[in-house]
């Protein structure tokens, strides 16, 4: 029986139940209640029953509903197809996004005299999160200059859409551009069009290479945690944290419709700092910011000796409208950190 019929029945159920309950049936609907033991006798055992029944027409529907949602819950999906149309493989991170790391790690680049790690500023990435029909993407590919005109219309071939594309250091050699995309479709031709775009570029695209140590870095990192008030992680040589913001951020609007996006997808403030001498450190990453914030921020970052590079968006649509905000300095590491913590504090950001 389907469960819209088991409920009208339980409705039914209840509403004669408390009407005998309550005297309504008996003599005649007098609401005068039995005045020998036979009469109290019937009522009695009448009541009973349609407390037997509206119990079991309880559990037919909880099993019933239990059934609905078994049969529209969605299986696991397998992510290792993603893997084989990219080439390299991803994680799935806590909010349930496969998140691919494609490091450029064939390029060499400094800013001054410091030569970028790629897990500081030189990291492509895709994210992909499967939605009830389809799967989102969105990722940012580092690109050097004449490699950007042909990802470009291999992208746009396989519908892929640009949002964004910019610097986000200064005074880099070579210069590097970052292209941020984003598409909704199929996940497995999504991953094939982003896989023959990137083929144009020379990022690398075989496996990932051993993982390096992840448990030492030439930086005070329980000093740097206690000031920003949160903790790190090393990554490629690189001492990294990921703050997300507190409100929820949509494609689109969410008053209509719109799922949040998760912050796994690039919506996270990122900042980053690689060793560069005794108690020194280079830094560079970018705040996820409001209108309201931007100004703040900057001041807070200036006041601190860190200099802003960059500020643009990422996504077209997205709402709240967003600016990210991107920074660079080298410097004393605690300094450093007191200043981008000094910044953060100024932003609307998960505690």
């Amino acid at each position: 029986m389907p469960s819209q019929n088991l409920s009208t029945v339980l409705d039914h159920l209840k509403v004669a139940r408390d009407r005998l309950g309550s005297g309504a049936v008996w003599r005649g609907g007098t609401g005068v209640p039995p005045v020998n033991h036979t009469e109290d006798a019937r009522a009695t055992f009448k009541l009973h029953h349609y407390d037997r029944l509206y119990l079991m027409t309880l559990v037919a529907l909880l099993a019933a509903f239990a059934v609905s949602c078994a049969s529209n819950a969605q299986p696991p999906f397998d992510w290792k197809q993603i893997e084989q149309a990219i080439g390299k493989a991803g994680t799935v991170q806590p909010d349930g996004v496969y998140k691919i790391g494609l490091p450029r790690t064939d390029l060499h680049v400094k800013v001054g005299d410091v030569e970028i790690k790629p897990a500081l500023a030189l990291g492509s990435w895709l994210a992909f999160r499967k939605m009830a029909a389809e799967t989102m993407v969105m990722g940012d590919l580092v690109l050097l200059e004449d490699e950007v005109g042909p990802v470009i219309g291999k992208l746009q071939e396989g519908k892929i859409e640009i949002t964004a594309l910019h610097n986000h250091v200064l005074n880099e050699s070579p210069r590097i551009m970052y292209m941020h995309i984003s598409a909704h479709g199929d996940a497995v031709k999504l991953a094939q069009t982003i896989h023959d775009a990137l083929a144009l570029s020379k990022t690398p695209l075989t496996a990932a290479a051993p993982p390096q140590s992840a448990d030492q870095i030439d930086l005070d990192t329980k000093q740097i945690d206690q000031i920003m008030g949160r903790s790190g992680k090393i990554n490629g040589g690189v001492y990294q944290f990921a703050v997300a913001r507190s409100e929820k951020i949509a494609e689109g609007e969410m008053g209509r419709g719109a799922e949040p996006i998760p912050a796994s997808m690039g919506l996270a403030t990122a900042i980053n700092f690689q060793p560069t001498g005794p108690g020194q450190a280079a830094i560079t990453g970018d705040f996820v910011l409001i209108a309201g914030e931007v100004n703040p921020v900057i001041a807070a970052l200036r006041a601190n000796g860190i200099a802003v590079t960059a500020v643009h968006g990422h996504m077209l649509e997205e709402s709240p409208r967003l600016f990210f905000m991107h920074f660079w300095a080298n410097d004393d590491a605690l300094k450093l950190a007191r200043g981008l913590r000094a910044a953060l504090d100024k932003t609307n950001s998960a505690k």
